[in-house]
C-alpha cells in the first residue's frame, strides 16, 4: 500500500503552522476543497495537547466556524488529529495557507476569549461532555496565537523540506 499523503510530511521537521495539506474537487458539486493542517505543536518534539483542551478547541472552534457569516457556508469540518498536535480544517473554496490564516486567527482568538459553558458540552450533546477544559483550550490559543499565528512567515505557511 502506498503512504497516504500526510504520512509523508517529515514530522521531525514540522512545526506549528498552517498548512496546506490538499486539494480536491468534490465529485459531486465539482466545488475545489481545501484541507488545512492547523498545527499547533511540534510534533515528537513538544509534548501533545491533552484530551480535554483538544476537546474544548474542537467545540469551540466548530461553534465559531458554523455562525460566522463568512465562514459558515465554506466550512465541511473541524476536527482534531489523532496524535493531537493539531486539528484538520476543510473549507470549500481553492485556497492557500495565506487564505486560512485569517479566519484560523479569528477562530482562535474567539477560543481565547470565550467565556461561559462551552456549546455541546451537556450530557444530552456530545458522548463525552465532561471531558473539555476551558482555560486550557484558552491556554493553547493563547500559545498558537502569541507564538505562531501573529507573526507567521513562509516557513509555516509550507511543509518543511522532506
Amino acid at each position: 500500500m502506498e503512504k497516504i499523503a500526510s504520512f509523508t510530511v517529515n514530522h521531525l521537521l514540522l512545526e506549528p503552522g498552517v498548512y496546506l495539506s490538499r486539494k480536491d474537487r468534490d465529485p459531486e458539486s465539482g466545488c475545489v476543497v481545501s484541507t488545512f493542517d492547523v498545527r499547533l505543536t511540534a510534533p515528537n518534539r513538544e509534548p501533545v495537547m491533552d484530551t480535554d483542551a483538544v476537546h474544548a478547541v474542537e467545540h469551540l472552534g466548530a461553534t465559531f466556524l458554523r455562525n460566522d457569516p463568512e465562514l459558515a457556508p465554506r466550512t465541511i469540518y473541524f476536527g482534531p488529529m489523532g496524535c493531537r498536535t493539531g486539528f484538520y480544517l476543510v473549507l470549500f473554496g481553492d485556497l492557500t495557507s495565506a487564505d486560512a490564516v485569517g479566519p484560523v486567527t479569528r477562530m482562535f482568538e474567539f477560543v481565547r476569549d470565550f467565556e461561559g459553558e462551552i456549546p455541546g458540552a451537556a450530557p444530552r450533546d456530545c458522548g463525552n461532555w465532561h471531558d473539555a477544559s476551558l482555560p486550557m483550550a484558552q491556554w493553547w490559543a493563547r500559545r498558537f496565537l502569541e507564538g505562531t499565528l501573529y507573526g507567521i512567515d513562509e516557513a509555516h505557511l509550507n511543509y518543511p523540506e522532506a
